[in-house]
């Protein structure tokens, strides 16, 4: 695949706060050679044959091959002679030249005008990919890979907080931007003009200067762009030494005025000053030798060298004439917004890291505990698992209270252990939930903005979330002014959002706009999320099996989980069968490519006829206007192992209109040139993914085999019919599965030291209150560790008390304290301690009410209550006296927000109704009507939502005997419903109790 090279620059603004630049390591490209050339001209000579020999020669040779007149019936009856064979067989060679002939100009006009994926002839594949290898050849020597296919050249550009974006003049990459593309033409013909003005001042500033070597930029020549990377590779033997020249010149005065702020960032005309090993003719320019330029080149040469101390020169009042293209008012001649250079990090004082992450490094202790990192450093992915872990741990405790799970009512989540320990614990530090809403509300807005002005939405390509929230997209193409508050960003093609703004946004009623953006990692303090569906062909990631599943895993476990998205599907090939888990409903596993061909070809033609007959162009136009939840959701294919080259040729094939069906490949390969790829990528055993075609370096985003197992387990876990005792049966529910993770000895000898109470209102009795500066702190750290009886880890508790990050030692101090507060027991041992993997636990003289009130349920329905009627009325009397409320119900505004992760808010609803609904049958057994309703009234009060306990109280209002206490009762139950209406098994209920509570509400309505 030929390769893309993108030159643009900075503008010489500079911000106040000192720049941090960024500059990409691209792997090495290999430069062109003799080789290069004598394929081309082979090529060319194949063409001429193919494309003019073959023609002359059926004319020539052969004549012309069909009947002179019309056909009668007596020529159907003719003898086939050896001259009907070769007629017949020179209209067969007639018409595959012409489709060939039809793929060539294809190919030629795709390359030439560098517009998106060659559009494809009907039934030529293979015909159509020798074309296009032919053209690719040809071309090879005078164009780079970036002319042939689309690219993210400015994916990687630096973002500027909220700063407006400085005006530059930049050279854009060919294939994507055309109208820029032939600015930046407009643009390199003027210097190539100003470089040609002849004058000789240069002596004077070689005398001074010696044989120091320096470089000009280059202006474009056809495709091709210079960059740093290539002057490295031409003159230095090295493309990646690109740096030392980007050290040599950074910040340095150019001869326009501006300065070179980033190494992909550099400007036609400007002086490179090279390494004194550089070697290459007259490229490499010296003033002393150089006398073959103008006077004035020699001139600008000479002044640069005069600012090797790097002096900081004042900007761009001493601009040359060449630097008016690009500052002055003519705005329109290769212009775009470029922001400078990312902003300057913040300093170590300064905790203010993204949400869910520490700013400051963890102490080296907190190492030794194994938390991966995979996860810490992928908070969108971590927020994605851990929000789809909640939800199937609610959804196992529902079915359970419900009954369809045979025998395991008031299950309690199993507690993990080991790997899948450190995993939640990870997901629980890294996740950024925050993060994820702000992304949802944001794209949701914008799609909700542009369908109130009747515009659709745009492609956009990929998107980048900055360290300081702010979101950047990038478009395929221009689109206009965004609408409010979205602004332009670094030029047109960028589509800016600041965190202050998307903070702003509430919930809209739209369908996701770009549900296939995906994680693929980051650079410097930047997440970069390419949209996998928007791509008109193939992504491919070479690498070892290993380091390439990974990522596959990684990339399929965040589509599964993320919440910016509504429906999609997702095809999993040779990997991931134990990844169906995570979303049963979206991910889907096939054995072989067979298989995927079959249905991806019957899915790409349904998607294209259902786009025809509702008139849209692609997806993106089906989910604007109202909100179209259930349609053109996203088919995301990931095919983690390497085609065969038949095979491959045909998804590149089916792929080539994927862009706009909403359908995307991600496919893995052992080598490159997989055809259709239209942007490659290699993941290294580092850990970087790279894109050098794309200008993109990036810490890869990774989910590895032992991660992904454990999240897996996490996962299965909490599914009531494969999780631990999930076969089991009605025998199941008297082991573990209902036993509580810790309880509490309940008689008189077992009198805590520490008491808190949680269900209501938050108290401690034993304690002496805490100082007030640190009040809130320690009872907000002291109710985690006590709803987590089997420990917390230090980076969880940090993570849940300041969810924007916070010093190690800040957090060390408050766990001093918290031990100190909460003190020593009687013998010396303290009642905060560290187990051996490292995890912060309380000491079983600290309780709350909520141990109390699982330890009471659990003795009456499985203890001692078990063979004593008077044991276990008395136990469920008083863990029902217990429920004062919901969990914390005075809690401050803004704290205990790692509650949301937490499933205990389903749990303790769950738990006081199975103790309701225990107390009155205990009550109903000796006809103890009133006392039934009185105990069903009571668990109410907290689980209000909860319909067995509806159920009960009606069955309990009847054995009253009072018909219109019944009715009352009805009515109210049926008021509570609303527009929902009643549900089935309530109705059903009724029916048998009170048949005649339909006319009640027909005549109340």
């Amino acid at each position: 695949m030929p390769r893309r090279r993108t030159s643009s620059s900075a503008s010489s603004t500079a911000p106040s706060a000192a720049p941090r630049n960024r500059t990409p390591q691209p792997v090495r490209v290999r430069r062109r050679s003799f080789g290069d050339f004598v394929k081309a001209f082979l090529a060319f000579v194949v063409l001429l044959v193919l494309v003019v020999g073959v023609p002359l020669a059926l004319a020539t040779q052969i004549g012309w091959p069909l009947p002179d007149g019309a056909p009668g019936l007596d020529w159907l009856q003719r003898e086939i002679t050896v001259k009907t064979f070769l007629n017949i067989l020179t209209v067969v060679v007639w018409f595959a030249w012409a489709q060939f002939t039809a793929c060539v100009l294809v190919e030629v006009k795709a390359a030439l005008s560098g517009v998106g994926v060659p559009g494809r002839v009907p039934g030529s594949g293979p015909s159509q990919l020798l074309a296009r290898q032919l053209v690719a050849a040809l071309l090879l020597v005078g164009a780079t890979a970036a002319s042939l296919t689309p690219g993210l050249s400015q994916l990687g550009q630096s973002m500027e907080g909220n700063q407006k974006p400085s005006v530059a003049a930049a050279q854009q990459t060919p294939g994507i931007f055309a109208q820029q593309q032939e600015q930046a033409a407009g643009t390199a013909s003027a210097l190539a003009e100003q470089a040609g003005q002849a004058a000789a001042r240069a002596d004077g500033a070689a005398a001074a200067h010696g044989d120091t070597k320096y470089y000009r930029i280059q202006p474009p020549e056809g495709r091709h762009h210079d960059s740093l990377w290539e002057i490295a590779d031409r003159h230095l033997g090295d493309g990646r030494r690109y740096k030392e020249i980007f050290e040599l010149n950074k910040d340095r005065v150019q001869p326009d005025g501006s300065k070179l702020s980033e190494a992909s960032l550099i400007r036609p005309g400007w002086i490179m000053e090279m390494p004194g090993d550089a070697r290459g003719g007259e490229l490499v320019e010296m003033p002393d030798e150089a006398p073959n330029v103008s006077e004035q080149v020699q001139q600008q040469i000479s002044d640069y060298a005069r600012t090797g101390d790097h002096a900081q020169g004042g900007g761009g009042s001493g601009a040359q004439g060449g630097g008016s293209g690009a500052h002055g008012g003519g705005g329109d001649n290769a212009q775009v917004s470029l922001p400078e250079q990312r902003p300057a990090p913040a300093t170590p004082a300064t905790p203010a890291p993204s949400a869910g992450q520490e700013h400051a490094a963890p102490a080296a202790a907190d190492h030794s505990f194994g938390l991966p990192e995979a996860l810490l450093t992928a908070p969108l992915l971590a927020a994605g698992l851990l929000g789809a872990l909640g939800r199937r741990r609610r959804q196992a405790l529902w079915q359970s209270a419900l009954g369809s799970v045979g025998g395991r009512r008031g299950m309690e989540p199993p507690t993990p252990t080991g790997d899948a320990q450190d995993v939640q614990d990870a997901l629980l530090v890294g996740a950024d939930p925050e993060g994820v809403r702000l992304l949802d509300r944001a794209l949701r807005g914008l799609a909700a903005a542009l369908t109130a002005e009747s515009r659709p939405l745009p492609v956009v390509y990929a998107a980048w979330m900055g360290g300081n929230g702010d979101l950047h997209l990038q478009l395929a193409q221009p689109a206009g002014k965004p609408p409010a508050p979205w602004q332009l960003g670094q030029d047109q093609t960028f589509w800016m959002l600041a965190r202050a703004d998307a903070e702003r946004y509430e919930d809209a009623d739209t369908a996701a706009p770009y549900p296939g953006l995906v994680s693929l990692g980051t650079m410097d303090d930047s997440r970069l999320l390419l949209n996998l569906e928007s791509v008109p062909g193939i992504v491919s990631l070479g690498g070892t099996e290993a380091d390439r599943t990974a990522v596959f895993a990684s990339v399929a476990a965040e589509l599964a989980t993320n919440g910016w998205s509504d429906r999609m599907t997702i095809t999993l090939v040779g990997f991931g069968e134990d990844l169906t888990p995570l979303a049963p409903n979206r991910i889907r596993h096939l054995d072989g490519f067979e298989d995927l061909f079959e249905t991806m070809s019957a899915e790409t033609r349904q998607r294209r006829g259902a786009l025809g007959a509702a008139g849209h162009d692609s997806v993106l136009t089906g989910r604007t206007g109202p909100a179209q939840h259930t349609r053109w959701a996203p088919h995301l294919v990931l095919l983690a192992t390497q085609p065969s080259d038949e095979d491959a040729l045909r998804l590149a094939e089916l792929a080539a209109d994927a862009g706009r069906l909403g359908i995307g490949y991600l496919v893995g390969t052992e080598g490159t040139d997989l055809p259709g790829a239209a942007w490659e990528m290699r993941i290294t055993g580092e850990g970087k993914l790279l894109a050098p075609l794309l200008g993109l370096e990036l810490e890869a985003q990774t989910l590895p085999a032992a991660q992904r197992r454990a999240v897996v387990e996490l996962f299965t876990d909490a599914d009531p019919e494969h999780g631990p005792g999930g076969s089991d049966g009605p025998g199941g529910a008297s082991g573990t599965a209902n036993t509580p993770p810790f309880l509490v000895d309940i008689s008189e000898q077992g009198r805590p030291a520490v008491y808190a109470r949680l269900v209501g209102s938050y108290e401690i009795i034993g304690l002496d209150a805490p100082d007030d500066d640190r009040s809130a702190l320690l009872h907000e750290a002291l109710a985690l560790l006590l709803l987590h009886r089997e420990g917390v880890h230090p980076r969880v508790l940090s993570s849940a008390l300041w969810p924007r990050g916070v010093t190690a030692d800040v957090r060390d101090a408050l766990l001093e304290r918290l031990r100190a507060w909460l003190g020593t027991d009687p013998d010396g041992t303290p009642r905060l301690a560290t187990d051996a993997t490292g995890r912060l636990t309380l000491a079983k003289s600290v309780v709350s009410d909520l141990d109390v009130l699982r330890s009471l349920y659990y003795e009456a329905t499985q203890g001692r209550g078990v063979g004593s009627r008077q044991v276990r009325g008395r136990l469920l009397t008083d863990a029902l006296v217990l429920v004062r409320g919901p969990l914390l119900a005075d809690r401050p505004e803004g704290r205990y927000r790692w509650l949301t992760h937490e499933i205990i808010d389903a749990q303790l609803p769950l738990l006081v109704a199975d103790t309701g609904l225990a107390l009155s049958e205990f009550h109903l057994e000796k006809d103890r009507a009133e006392k039934a309703i009185e105990a069903l009234n009571a668990a109410l009060r907290t689980a209000p939502a909860d319909e067995r306990l509806w159920h009960e109280l009606l069955r309990a209002t009847h054995a009253t005997g009072d018909p219109d206490r019944l009715r009352a009762l009805a009515a109210d139950l049926v008021g509570r419903s609303g527009a929902r209406g009643v549900p089935p098994r309530t109705e059903a209920l009724l029916d048998e109790l009170l048949p005649t509570w339909r006319d009640g509400v027909a005549a109340a309505g």
